[in-house]
């Protein structure tokens, strides 16, 4: 995921100047009179070879009830926090005020890298500015004119090496998939445990407000993450670490998915592709549905793209306290999966209430039986075995009057698990007799709603002739006699 930069101070001291000027186009209104920003903006930042997610914020101002200004001050905080980077401009002209240090302490709290500039540098007269910087206690101020593109380079100096800290990390934050597997059923590397270092990866996922952020919350004991009942308010994959009854994980809350349709704005299309992007760093994906109506197109789509990525997924139905006929309604929930989603057969499907707290202890369950089963490894005697009894049970088809002939089976991969079996005219193999295939390891391996990758592969023709073309009688014969 690339570096988010969020250019965070007062009003009135160039934040949509600067933002301007580093996504390279006028974006963002900009005019002498305080607050005209009010809104989140977000654009893609340049600076050299470098390139990063930049956030327009609203001025933050000293309040915090349910005013104007106190709505854009807590949009303001929620950028403050998803945000990698956050650089805190003061007004160089006019020097350090009351309300820049407040909010100064504020970002020492909140915010993991914080870079201090001191804008509207340029000349003279912004000298004694750049000094009370100093007092922040944030570090050397970096001199900027947004105006005049003044000091853009000390800017890309001090944004490079978190940079590249961050592309380092990266590949540590991505879980190992595809595992290999030698003929045994072994690993080749073992799969890695969970540990505090190695958290289980766990991505809730699901539409607009069907409250996966106030899922979040009640597995955390506390608020950290905005809610409330419009939907659409999360905007970035936000990853939260925390320990789950002894199990460390990563939870990472994605915004909502609508249908591709209706997704118009911008912010919404990147907020869309993060959560996209935070499927693919998960192992284990939570598909969050809501009681009143579940399993919509929308829901069907995000399940079938986690089965596609080859994650663990569990289903997940929000708000069964409110629920009136719960044993009637479970009953039509566990038939709508089945038949709606015939690929994810078997995955776990849990009732939780985010709203008081039912049902978590299940779902944790639920998440630790579906890696589990992510991680399934099956011995190739075993699996031998059994393919001698399927094939005796329902052999396969004879397209042409030939049969086709599967030799040998073995698993390959692990995370999913993935399987080859060895056989005859594997491209005239018809996909029902896949599925039977696979329907017959789920419910004899015990490996159920998890992906299963199969492939079938031939073993080349014993026929060394095949192909050859064939010599009729009188050729040969004359072929023969010119020998002779």
């Amino acid at each position: 995921m690339s570096l988010t930069l969020a250019i965070v101070g007062r009003p009135n001291v160039g934040k949509s100047t600067l933002f301007n000027r580093l996504v390279g186009k006028r974006l963002a209104l900009v005019d002498d009179q305080p607050g005209v920003t009010r809104d989140l903006r977000e654009g893609e930042g340049r600076l050299g070879d470098l390139r990063f997610t930049v956030i327009d914020t609203a001025g933050l101002e000293d309040a915090t009830d349910d005013s104007l200004q106190g709505r854009m001050r807590r949009l303001t905080e929620r950028a403050v926090d998803m945000a990698d980077v956050c650089l805190f401009m003061i007004d160089a002209r006019v020097g350090l005020t009351p309300t820049d240090e407040m909010f100064a302490e504020i970002l020492r709290k909140r915010s993991k890298h914080v870079i201090l500039a001191a804008n509207k540098a340029e000349g003279a007269a912004a000298d004694a500015g750049v000094l009370e910087a100093y007092n922040l206690g944030l570090g050397e101020p970096i001199r900027l004119s947004g105006e005049h593109g003044e000091g853009m380079t000390d800017l890309y100096a001090a944004l490079m090496p978190l940079a590249d800290a961050m592309e380092e990390k990266q590949p540590e934050d991505v879980p190992q998939t595809d595992i290999d597997l030698d003929e045994d059923g072994e690993t080749e590397g073992e799969a890695p445990a969970i540990t505090p270092d190695k958290p289980l990866q766990v991505a809730v996922v699901g539409r607009p407000n069907a409250g996966k952020s106030t899922l979040i919350n009640k597995i955390l004991g506390e608020d950290r993450l905005l809610t409330g009942p419009e939907a659409g308010i999360t905007r970035d994959a936000i990853s939260l670490k925390l320990d789950w009854g002894g199990t460390p994980m990563r939870i990472f809350d994605t915004a909502g998915m609508r249908k591709k349709a209706k997704v118009q704005e911008k912010l919404e299309k990147l907020s869309v592709s993060d959560g996209l992007r935070a499927v693919k760093f998960a192992e284990v994906v939570v598909v969050l549905l809501d009681a009143a109506i579940p399993f919509e197109q929308q829901d069907l789509r995000i399940a079938d793209l986690a089965e596609r990525e080859g994650r663990a997924v569990v289903i997940a139905v929000n708000k069964w306290d409110v629920e009136d006929n719960k044993q009637e309604k479970l009953r039509e929930l566990k038939t709508s999966f089945e038949r709606l989603l015939p690929q994810l057969r078997g995955a776990p499907l849990v009732t939780v209430s985010a709203k008081t707290g039912r049902g978590l202890e299940r779902l944790r369950d639920a998440i630790l039986r579906a890696h589990d089963v992510w991680n399934r490894r099956v011995p190739t005697a075993a699996l031998n075995r059994w393919l001698t009894a399927m094939l005796e049970q329902h052999p396969p088809p004879a397209p042409q009057g030939r049969r086709i002939k599967l030799r040998y089976m073995t698993q390959a991969k692990t995370r999913p698990p993935g399987f080859v079996v060895m056989c005859s005219h594997p491209d005239k193999m018809p996909e029902s007799y896949s599925r039977y295939l696979v329907n017959g390891l789920r419910e004899d391996f015990d490996m159920p709603g998890t992906p299963i990758r199969l492939t079938l592969r031939g073993q080349g023709d014993k026929n060394p002739y095949k192909g050859r073309r064939k010599k009729n009688a009188g050729a040969l014969a004359k072929h023969l006699k010119g020998k002779a």
